[in-house]
């Protein structure tokens, strides 16, 4: 089942390889640089060009070293000869680090952006599936007023679309390189330098660093990331309440073959949905971390090296991870319209009490006198479970003001679908139609 979910895209730019190919395409095209400065002889590059690493030699180098960019640097000088003395010229490791960092973290954006739109369009085609699909509407966990399920799915496409919007901020944010030296004065590395190498590199210089990139720019990723996996639990755990035994408006994937359980054979739990709420809570851990690593020692310390190391890997990891989990999830939940319905007379027409409340204030009776008549029906109707209506048509105070044709004609779902199409209109998802009424929905006997 997890490999199922697995993405080998994400994992590769997290490997080990993919992580001293960008150091050593940092280190050449910061060689390059200085070739078009005229401080390395252009003769030389064609040789930079051809240098390697081994895996299994900078293993042996960091038994010695102890230090992962000069037991790297011990492995591309192996590979080289005597040009391996233009390797690494004026620069310092978080030169070589950070800038390669970010390109992996372009990467890893480019793959969320996928992840986010593949989930944004699989939430909107489904809304428009399920754009007259009737449902109750819940505030504190009760009944309140009918809405659709597609109104829900849209709601949480357009969150996603919040999403990727923060998500390009982020990746804007952290698309930038360093190449200015032990703290950042450009001392032994010109600016010159750095501009030629970053846009060989497809990244922006810093306008000013220390010896690192400033962690504000990985905290606002890793916090972006935070609130996307945030947006995916909500959706989950609401899937999850709407999947409970009482209610059963949904139900998430279950394969042929599956178990919910080593007991109970009649189990379908909501274990994907779960998976994506405790996976959320990791990443919201992760963004903490992210916001602690800002503050540092002077021009740079290593505090926050050994978490980065932990951190950004694993929240792109995971999120990725749980945004192909619920893609999959609403591409293939179920739908019941009939338990949608069931649950939507089960309070026997009380959610139709504002109609009747303003239709009596319409009446020039007070709000306070409105709202006592009916809210006393109400209390009556919950308590006794007896049908709301014939509670109203019962009582002469509420009939002097609203007979009873007209407090019938106040219990039809219509009235709050009145504007569904509008509301998906304005979203984009359906284009205007001038002249359509809306589609009318029945009313079941029962709750009348």
């Amino acid at each position: 089942m997890i490999e199922r979910y697995s993405r080998p895209q994400m994992k590769k730019v997290w490997s080990d390889e993919n992580k001293f190919d960008k150091w050593l395409k940092v280190e050449i095209a910061v060689c390059q640089a200085w070739a078009e400065l005229g401080m390395i002889p252009e003769e030389a590059i064609p040789q930079i060009q051809k240098a390697r690493y081994d895996l299994n030699r900078i293993a042996d180098f960091l038994k010695v070293t102890h230090h992962d960019v000069t037991a790297f640097l011990r492995s591309v000088g192996e590979s080289l000869g005597e040009e391996s003395r233009f390797i690494h010229l004026g620069l310092t490791s978080s030169d070589i680090m950070d800038t390669a960092l970010s390109l992996q973290l372009t990467e890893a954006t480019n793959l969320l952006s996928q992840d986010i739109t593949e989930v944004t369009n699989t939430l909107e085609n489904r809304a428009i599936e399920h754009k007259y699909t009737i449902m109750m509407g819940r505030t504190h966990g009760i009944h309140a007023e009918p809405i659709t399920f597609g109104l829900k799915l849209a709601l949480w496409a357009q969150e996603m679309k919040r999403n990727a919007e923060r998500l390009a901020q982020a990746k804007k944010a952290i698309s930038v390189g360093k190449i200015s030296g032990v703290v950042g004065t450009y001392a032994t590395v010109p600016p010159e330098v750095e501009q030629k190498a970053c846009a060989k590199l497809g990244l922006r210089p810093a306008p000013i660093s220390s010896q690192i990139i400033q962690r504000d720019r990985h905290a606002q990723l890793v916090t972006s990331l935070a609130i996307i996996a945030s947006s995916l639990e909500k959706f989950a755990t609401e899937i999850r309440s709407l999947q409970q035994t009482e209610i059963s408006e949904v139900e998430e994937p279950f394969e042929v073959g599956q178990t919910g359980s080593s007991a109970m054979p009649h189990k379908h739990n909501p274990e994907l949905c779960e998976r994506i709420c405790g996976l959320a809570r990791l990443v919201r851990g992760y963004a903490l971390t992210s916001m602690e690593n800002i503050s540092l020692w002077h021009e740079r310390d290593i505090s926050h090296s050994s978490t980065e190391r932990i951190i950004l890997p694993d929240s792109c990891l995971v999120l990725d991870y749980i945004l192909t989990i619920f893609a999959s999830i609403m591409e293939r939940l179920q739908v019941s319209p009939k338990n949608m319905r069931r649950n939507l007379e089960a309070t026997r027409g009380l959610i139709f009490s504002q109609r009747v409340l303003l239709a009596l204030i319409d009446k020039d009776i007070t709000r306070e006198k409105a709202y006592e008549l009916v809210q006393r029906n109400a209390t009556k109707a919950w308590q006794s479970r007896t049908n709301f209506l014939n509670l109203l048509e019962a009582d002469p105070e509420v009939t002097a003001h609203l007979p009873q044709s007209e407090l019938k004609s106040l219990f039809n779902y219509d009235y709050y679908l009145k504007h569904v199409d509008k509301i998906f209109e304005r979203l984009g998802l359906i284009k205007p139609r001038k002249g359509k009424k809306t589609k009318t929905v029945e009313l079941a006997p029962q709750a009348l």
